[in-house]
């Protein structure tokens, strides 16, 4: 079971209430290495009947950013796996890229018996991986959502200049011997420089609580090595490389105010997909997951009620 504090942002103070949903936590293997998922039942019995949701989470996280989500979704069961090399993921034998990552969601799905009828659920590096299983291996499932989905190359336009220099801070910290190397990457200054960049909500309560989201797990990976390979994974592909082979219908749910994927382009993106749904959320930014999961949650259920009746 996890003990974290997911929290309902409508509380007066802007500071979440405590997540109540309890877990089955799951292992299996992958390349010989132990992995972890979080297994949420539905709460109430007579929903078992509704297709479950597996859910991918970003770079640099692991399953707690969703939980907020899985708590605004409780007439599913849903499966949260930590990403290999993040949180409880062991790393992997080779590289952290985008292949060995959708072969793990593909081995996981299989390893923890999830039938064609589950949902996959993607957020910001985690939306890469999750299209990726979806253009590859379609009959595993139903429906695709992608959260804050990555619409446009890191490394293109304005933003080129951040990811660049970002590729060099994760170079340096590679570069540097164990210990300074390490401590370059869990600085709480440069992780509450990220948190501050990404947060748009103007509660104060709601701030301080993903800033403290950030600084217990934004630094739980395995070794430097995970973390340069999954950042370069996550700035050398988009789900715009796959959108044209993604042959099931997919929601789309995009921040009006997101620093990585401007609306023009996610609106791009839809275009590029044969059945996709495009949501814009307003007055957020790329943590849709911390700052408007109840929008998203109730979103994926009517979209998801539209297919399943």
């Amino acid at each position: 079971m996890s003990g974290t504090a997911a929290r309902d942002a409508s509380t007066p103070s802007g500071a979440p209430a405590p997540f109540a949903r309890k877990a089955a936590v799951r292992s299996f293997s992958v390349d010989g290495t132990e992995q972890v998922c979080r297994d949420f039942a539905p709460v109430a019995d007579d929903d078992a009947g509704l297709p479950p949701i597996f859910m991918v989470h970003g770079f640099r996280g692991d399953h707690h950013g969703l939980l907020r989500i899985v708590e605004a979704l409780p007439r599913h069961r849903v499966l949260v796996p930590d990403l290999p090399g993040f949180g409880a993921g062991a790393a992997l034998p080779g590289t952290h890229d985008v292949p060995a990552y959708t072969a793990f969601v593909r081995e996981a799905l299989a390893d923890l018996g999830m039938g064609p009828d589950t949902v996959l659920l993607g957020h910001s590096f985690g939306s890469i991986i999750a299209a990726h299983l979806a253009a590859q291996s379609p009959e595993l499932i139903s429906e695709l959502v992608l959260v804050n989905p990555i619409c446009e190359p890191a490394l293109e336009g304005p933003k080129g200049i951040t990811s660049k220099a970002a590729e060099l801070y994760y170079r340096l910290a590679a570069a540097l011997p164990e210990k300074p190397g390490m401590a370059l990457l869990r600085s709480p200054v440069i992780v509450r420089g990220m948190s501050m960049l990404m947060a748009k909500t103007k509660d104060p309560g709601l701030r301080r609580w993903i800033h403290s989201q950030h600084d217990a797990y934004f630094s739980a990976f395995a070794n430097r090595r995970v973390v340069l390979d999954a950042f370069r994974a996550s700035i050398s592909a988009t789900v715009r490389d796959v959108a044209a082979q993604l042959s099931m219908p997919v929601l789309l749910i995009a921040a009006e105010q997101d620093d990585l994927g401007s609306v023009r382009g996610q609106r791009l993106l839809a275009e590029l997909i044969p059945d996709a749904e495009l949501q814009i959320l307003p007055g957020v930014g790329h943590l849709v997951h911390y700052e408007k999961p109840a929008e998203a949650a109730d979103t994926i259920e009517d979209f998801l009620s539209r297919r399943h009746i």
